[in-house]
């Protein structure tokens, strides 16, 4: 990569693959989970997903480039954290608090990866992509704070209360 246009472009395609990859991941997550608000938290985070992608892609289109992901090995290892939760962890409500630990896992990167990009944005001049981009990051950090109000509110308490492994 030569410019900072191109380095914007590759975080974006970043994204866009990440996004993409959550779309998949999000429902497995809502179905594996017993939390009634938890499940619904990942239920409307995936509808925001799909209007995320929607975005990005408009974003692309702002920028002259065509919508295309380029694989996020980091979301892949979150996603991949989330599966592991899922498979291995038997409890209900130690599977709930796993399940809120993997979705903020994601949560964060993501606010991570689209501050980055909104501050790119902006430095590049590309008003329409801060604008859509700063609509993400303000969902993604709203998903954060949702899920941590989650596990505050009992799911985090009802995983504690089970029987410790003995040593």
């Amino acid at each position: 990569m030569q410019s900072m246009d191109e380095l914007f472009h590759a975080l974006l395609q970043d994204v866009y693959y990440a996004e993409k990859q959550l779309l998949k991941a999000l429902p497995k997550l809502a179905k594996k989970s017993t939390n009634q608000k938890l499940k619904e938290a990942l239920t409307k985070h995936r509808e925001e997903t799909e209007e995320q992608v929607e975005r990005l892609e408009k974003v692309f289109e702002a920028i002259g480039k065509r919508p295309r992901g380029k694989t996020c090995d980091a979301i892949l290892g979150i996603i991949a954290e989330g599966q592991e939760v899922m498979n291995e962890v038997d409890d209900e409500a130690l599977r709930d608090a796993g399940i809120v630990s993997s979705a903020q896992a994601a949560e964060h990167y993501e606010i991570a990866r689209y501050g980055t990009l909104c501050a790119w944005a902006k430095l590049l001049g590309q008003d329409e992509a801060v604008e859509l981009l700063s609509e993400t990051l303000a969902e993604e950090k709203h998903a954060d704070e949702l899920l941590t109000n989650i596990a505050e509110a009992g799911v985090n308490e009802s995983a504690a209360e089970r029987p410790q492994a003995a040593e």
